[in-house]
């Protein structure tokens, strides 16, 4: 499911709700939406997968050049 993917990403990467929906759905109330009962259009849930994993891949990125 979808909301359950997004809430576990949201905890891991300490991001809020408005923000993750400002930037993988243009759209600040995406997730609130989502918990709210909307279901999404599955080219957008794919767009919304494909966007977390982006950016998982890109913060993982950022801490090994850190480290």
């Amino acid at each position: 499911m979808l909301l359950r993917t997004i809430e576990i990403f949201l905890r891991t990467h300490a991001m809020p709700a408005t923000k993750f929906g400002r930037l993988a759905a243009h759209d600040p109330r995406f997730v609130l939406d989502l918990r709210m009962g909307r279901i999404p259009r599955p080219d957008t849930e794919l767009r919304i997968r494909a966007w977390m994993q982006g950016y998982a891949h890109r913060a993982a990125a950022c801490t090994r050049e850190a480290a």
